[in-house]
């Protein structure tokens, strides 16, 4: 091939018919992840089910805090920490959005991949310091606590309504050639998830 793209043997006929052979481009086009591609929304499922569970795990308090090393300087600055995490997710979902309006759309692959990779490092020390420390209870009482539990209850709703939709862009857009990907629900549900992420994370600071 003139441009070095190689060339792949694939198909999409069923497992178990009658094979037609084709030819793709061997290149940054070709799924690494055939298994998700075919399995989109089962793939989405199984995360979500897997976050949650770990997530009740801890906060249930399943998970001993001795099973865990303790860090105080870092346990002590999780809190502003994960607040800023929050606030440059926000930033940064917002970046991916408009570069996707823009059709600037590898572009925006990288920029959504670094909010889930946020998300990811904000999840993973919020479980870490609730498993060490118990969940943050709210320091006053009357209608300022109860305010405060209204406010806490929908931010953790959006978070888990999230969960779904942004894997399920997430494991659209890395499975499925970045023509194809226009052929799918992504785009729908990615302007969902950015939504709801977004909401969640500024709900989040309001928490903090």
């Amino acid at each position: 091939n003139p441009d070095g793209a190689g060339w792949l043997r694939s198909t999409d006929a069923p497992p178990f018919g009658d094979r037609q052979l084709t030819l793709q481009p061997l290149g940054r086009h070709v799924s690494m992840y055939p298994f998700v591609r075919d399995h989109v929304g089962a793939t989405a499922m199984v995360l979500t089910g897997l976050s949650l569970a770990l997530v009740f795990a801890v906060t249930l308090g399943y998970v001993p805090a001795g099973t865990l090393p303790r860090v105080d300087p870092l346990v002590a600055v999780i809190p502003h920490l994960n607040a800023a995490i929050s606030l440059l997710a926000i930033g940064v979902i917002g970046v991916g959005v408009h570069q996707a309006r823009d059709g600037r759309y590898e572009s925006h692959q990288r920029t959504m991949l670094l909010a889930l990779g946020l998300f990811l490092a904000f999840l993973g020390l919020y479980l870490y310091r609730v498993a060490l420390e118990g969940p943050t209870h709210f320091p006053r009482g009357g209608l300022l606590e109860t305010l405060y539990t209204a406010f806490l209850a929908i931010h953790v709703l959006l978070a888990i309504a999230s969960l779904p939709l942004v894997y399920l862009a997430a494991a659209i857009g890395l499975s499925h050639p970045i023509p194809e990907i226009k052929k799918t629900v992504h785009a729908r549900v990615g302007r969902l998830a950015a939504a709801f992420w977004t909401i969640s994370f500024a709900m989040g600071i309001g928490v903090y």
